[in-house]
């Protein structure tokens, strides 16, 4: 006697119903995330994981003043280090950052901070006749002056913007020209390191900026 053969059930007109809603609302949720991603600040973790913490620091500013960590407390920044008689790199990365100032100046809880790398040239005479030829508002784009060991420390350990594979060398020899931008949030850390040589990555880091200004 032969096998007898059972059909198989077919896949209903409702089953397939339901795959079609199932794979709409699938849509719909992952669509959801990335705007959630892309509006919520710190919301990803993994995109703006903390890079490291800024050190309490006192340097002077161009008008001959203090500045510490607690002056920059609850404002987004943006770190670079510079010095004003520079013909190569630095040029550059002040017409990049004269984006990042035209683009943000008006936000109340956001400062670009510069930190010269040659002290022994930049004094605080020096750092006020180049803040004045900027043309800034330097309530917003602070330039900074002080010891060399405190400001290469802070370059290195608090925002990381030197060549790890440079050779570190005493002080007096010691000489970093760094072509990196740190942002930093609200809560002094370091979210991000960018190339501020490539307008690409200063547009991305305004834009990063955005979201950490966000209440």
């Amino acid at each position: 006697m032969g096998t007898a053969f059972v059909p198989l059930p077919q896949i209903s007109g409702m089953s397939k119903k339901s795959l079609l809603y199932l794979g709409f609302f699938a849509a719909v949720a992952v669509a959801f995330y990335f705007i959630v991603v892309a509006l919520v600040p710190g919301f990803n973790s993994k995109e703006f994981p903390p890079v490291s913490t800024v050190r309490p620091f006192n340097f002077t500013n161009q008008d001959g003043q203090p500045v510490t960590n607690k002056d920059v407390e609850g404002k987004v920044q943006v770190v670079e280090y510079f010095f004003t008689t520079c013909k190569g790199i630095c040029p550059i990365m002040n017409t990049n950052m004269r984006m990042v100032y035209d683009d943000l100046k008006d936000e109340p809880d956001f400062l670009i901070l510069s930190h010269t790398c040659q002290p022994e040239v930049d004094s605080v005479a020096q750092i006020k006749k180049y803040a004045d030829s900027m043309k800034v508002d330097t309530k917003k784009w602070i330039f900074l002056t002080g010891r060399k060991d405190s400001l290469y420390n802070m370059a290195r350990l608090s925002y990381t913007i030197d060549d790890t594979k440079n050779p570190l060398t005493s002080i007096e020899n010691d000489f970093i020209h760094s072509q990196f931008f740190a942002l930093v949030d609200k809560e002094g850390n370091v979210r991000k390191i960018y190339d501020g040589l490539k307008k690409s990555e200063v547009n991305k880091m305004i834009a990063d900026a955005r979201k950490l200004l966000k209440p």
